[in-house]
């Protein structure tokens, strides 16, 4: 046990031999942390928090009461391996939130940015990647392999796929089932997920350039109706664009997956 003597934890918290305790922790009441979990400068457990398994929190992290962290994967084929869970700096992570380590299957990480927000019943599944600045509403999941951009928004009650991508700046609707990749800066509603516009209001709030912003609606236009299959129609875009934005989303659709894409009405 490694803990750094301005930490402050509980007399009731429980910290297994092994655990690292960085400097300027908080360690509440009834809090369980495990022989090989990591916590960085001013991490935050509030109270009645477990984490377990080889998980490292990054700085600055704050954990809310009856979160579980670093509990092994729900998955049948788990058989005991030793794999991880990495969560980066500055994050919030709100009651009744889940997140697993990984499986040797899926690379043995489940992996989390920084500055994200997983509000109150959110999870991580085992070998999730999650970006920085995802936003998880409440009791909104992420299943087993899913690959999550940076500042993406996920709503309330709405479930991912295992193996589904979602890239950068794309929004999910709440009450949302989404099986299939979404394109970056995508706008996903409806309860089986369709691919509904942009998210205008997010790369405004970006401050996205007016002459970015409308390269994509072009773009979104001749991916929805131009000639040839989707795939056929961002090669050409990657021919004809010069719009980084735009690049970005042909890229994601030539890129490996092993779902097909959620394509625009």
């Amino acid at each position: 046990m490694r803990i750094h003597p301005s930490a402050e934890i509980h007399s009731s918290a429980v910290i297994e031999d092994g655990a690292t305790i960085d400097q300027g922790c908080i360690v509440g009441p009834f809090c369980h942390v495990g022989a090989d979990v990591q916590l960085g400068k001013s991490v935050e457990l509030k109270s009645h928090v477990v984490v377990q398994g080889q998980t490292t929190i990054g700085d600055e992290t704050i954990v809310f009461p009856f979160a579980v962290v670093g509990e092994i994967p729900q998955d049948l084929k788990f058989k005991g391996e030793q794999t991880k869970l990495a969560i980066g700096k500055r994050n919030r992570i709100r009651e009744h939130v889940t997140m697993n380590t990984g499986t040797d299957g899926g690379g043995g990480v489940t992996r989390v940015g920084d500055d994200c927000l997983f509000m109150a019943g959110a999870h991580v599944a085992h070998d999730a990647q999650v970006g920085d600045r995802v936003i998880m509403v409440n009791n909104s999941a992420l299943a087993g392999h899913c690959v999550i951009g940076d500042d993406v928004i996920i709503g309330g009650l709405s479930g991912i796929h295992q193996w589904v991508r979602i890239g950068k700046g794309a929004i999910i609707g709440a009450v949302t089932m989404v099986t299939n990749d979404v394109i970056p800066h995508g706008l996903v509603q409806a309860p089986r997920g369709e691919l509904d516009g942009l998210n205008l209001v997010g790369l405004k709030r970006k401050g996205v350039a007016r002459s970015d912003i409308t390269a994509l609606r072009a773009a979104f236009q001749m991916l929805a109706q131009g000639e040839g299959n989707f795939a056929d129609r961002a090669r050409r875009l990657s021919e004809e664009t010069e719009s980084a934005y735009v690049k970005e989303v042909v890229d994601f659709i030539l890129g490996d997956s092993d779902r097909s894409f959620l394509t625009p009405r």
